[in-house]
Parts: structure tokens; sequence; C-alpha cells
């Protein structure tokens, strides 16, 4: 039930409970407490577009069949946007995020990335692209072992040739933004699994990236620090105005982007 209840939904209502009004009134309360909300953050109308696909589809090659990924796949997403994709295994949700993220390129179809067409892109253009656009959050963590949290955190950095001086910095705030200033010195096998995702988190934002891509994040957390990690995301666009866009199988975690883009073998539902 969602924040109006229609004529028929009450008189159905009124029915189960026999006509009694209060415990009809008392369900109805109760179904909206359960429900969950949206986010409150309200994205500006006029926000630039960052992510744009227009009648994408990808194939795959599998043994001598061609296996379609991704159907014939429209959409946008504005700068600031909080987006979960979501879907059955195998319906294509980590095919949409590899195109977004610049990791793969349509077999037809038109993917802009803040303006930019990845098709038409060579990998050296992509990997500027990635470095200085994207941000890339894994359900696995994929921390350097051998690193502490703060050499971990600048490793974008290096890549991106920032100066030393500026990455100490940079690490510094990043850790701060997400709870881990006593975790510096730390390898990750010193941390739990909360720590090392917001560790993942602030290692991804280190280049200040427009967008942030996240494949299953709280895939190997707890509930609670599901929810941690969840309000870290909001926190994040609420700080950077960064836009975010998750995978997740997780309805109670994609209940709290935005939007929900559905997909359902490779063909988009909403």
């Amino acid at each position: 039930m969602g924040g109006t209840t229609s004529k028929y939904d009450a008189l159905k209502l009124l029915e189960l409970y026999d006509g009694d009004i209060d415990k009809a009134i008392a369900a109805l309360r109760q179904a909206a407490i359960k429900e969950p909300q949206r986010p409150a953050y309200d994205v500006p109308v006029d926000a630039p577009v960052v992510v744009k696909m227009e009648n994408v589809s990808k194939k795959y090659k599998l043994g001598s069949e061609r296996v379609s990924a991704l159907k014939n796949i429209s959409i946008s997403i504005r700068q600031g946007e909080f987006v979960a994709i979501t879907g059955t295994s195998g319906s294509g949700k980590s095919t949409m995020l590899q195109l977004i993220g610049g990791l793969d390129k349509p077999s037809e179809g038109t993917v802009l990335i803040d303006g930019q067409n990845v098709r038409k892109m060579n990998d050296r253009k992509l990997s500027v692209l990635r470095n200085q656009t994207i941000g890339f959050v894994f359900q696995f963590f994929y921390l350097q072992p051998f690193l502490n949290t703060q050499a971990n955190l600048e490793v974008p950095g290096m890549f991106a040739r920032t100066p030393r001086r500026l990455r100490i910095k940079k690490a510094r705030e990043l850790s701060s933004a997400v709870g881990l200033s006593d975790r510096l010195l730390h390898l990750p096998k010193e941390l739990s699994g909360g720590q090392m995702q917001r560790a993942a988190i602030a290692r991804a934002l280190f280049n200040e990236p427009k967008i942030l891509l996240a494949d299953e994040p709280t895939g190997n957390l707890d509930q609670e620090n599901s929810k941690a990690i969840i309000e870290l995301f909001k926190t994040v666009r609420e700080k950077f105005g960064t836009t975010i866009v998750i995978v997740t199988h997780d309805q109670t975690i994609a209940a709290q982007a935005d939007r929900e883009i559905k997909l359902e073998d490779g063909i988009l539902l909403t």
C-alpha cells in the first residue's frame, strides 16, 4: 500500500476485517510504517544528465551462440541521483553497470557518460574517463592486502600522479568522512567487513568522481553494516552531489534509492 489508499482498497480492508473500521485503520497504519520510504533528497529538475543510454543492446558470443544480455535499453540518470539497478541473476544488471562504467562497449546503441560517447573512445581515453569521472565499489572490496588503509586510499591518486603531500591530505580527509581516522595504519586483515567497505568507498571517492558505481556493495555484510553503508552513500551524495548507481538484489536497499531500474532477461521493466 502506498502513501494514499484508494476507495477500493479501503472497502476491501473493511470486508477483510468484517466491517471493523478500527482494525482496518490499524492495518493501514501498520502497512505505512513497514513500507520503505524513498529518500527526501531532491535532485534539481535541471540537473545535467551524466548517464544516457539510447537503444542499447549488448550481445556476447557463447560458443557458437549469440547471447543477448541487454535488449534495446534507454535510460537517463541525472547528476546527484541515487539509482538502484535490480533484477534476478542473469537479468543484465552487471552488464549495464559495466557499460555505464566504461568497462565494456555496447553492441548496438549509444552510451554517453558525462556527455562522452563510450563507443567512440579508444582504450586510453576510456581509462582517463574512468579515472577522472567514475568511482567503483565492489562486493569484495579489492583492497591491497599488503598496504595499510592510508596507502590503500592513496592508490587512485598514485595512478593520477597526484603529489604525495596532497595524496596524504586527501586520504586523511576521506578516512575521516567515512569514520576510519583511527584505522589508517591498519592492514585490511585488521579491519571488519564494514570497515573494509568504508575504505573501498573512500578510495573510490579519491579522484572526486561525478559518478559512483557499486556492484552488490553490501553482499558480504550483515544487516547492520549494510544499513550503515547505504547511509554512507546517502551522506556522500548529499555532501558531494555525487551520482550513485548501485546493483543490488536486496529490495530493502533498493527502496532507499530515489529510483529503481528493474531488469528482466535483459529487458527494461521500469
